[in-house]
């Protein structure tokens, strides 16, 4: 990360390079979007932590975004089935 640069600027900075960023037990990653979206579905939500499990925890707990989360997850199983036709 640049000198005071702040995530959103960074997020924003590496999508128009073609880069998604997300953050790790280590801290932030990125990768190239194309890479990204060939792992498995698993992967993908695991790596954006929105798979399924984490969601309905979340919303046990109250976390009113959990149930979009949730949709994201179902949106990206049907979105990576249809690209691996």
């Amino acid at each position: 990360m640049k000198n005071k640069e702040s995530i959103q600027d960074l997020v924003v900075r590496k999508a128009k390079e073609g880069k998604v960023v997300f953050r790790t037990i280590e801290g932030l990653a990125e990768m190239s979007i194309d890479e990204f979206i060939k792992q498995p579905t698993e992967g993908i939500l695991y790596d954006i932590n929105r798979d399924k499990v984490v969601s309905l925890t979340r919303m046990k707990n109250g976390d009113r975004r959990a149930v979009n989360d949730f949709a994201v997850a179902l949106v990206i199983e049907k979105l990576k089935k249809l690209l691996d036709i």
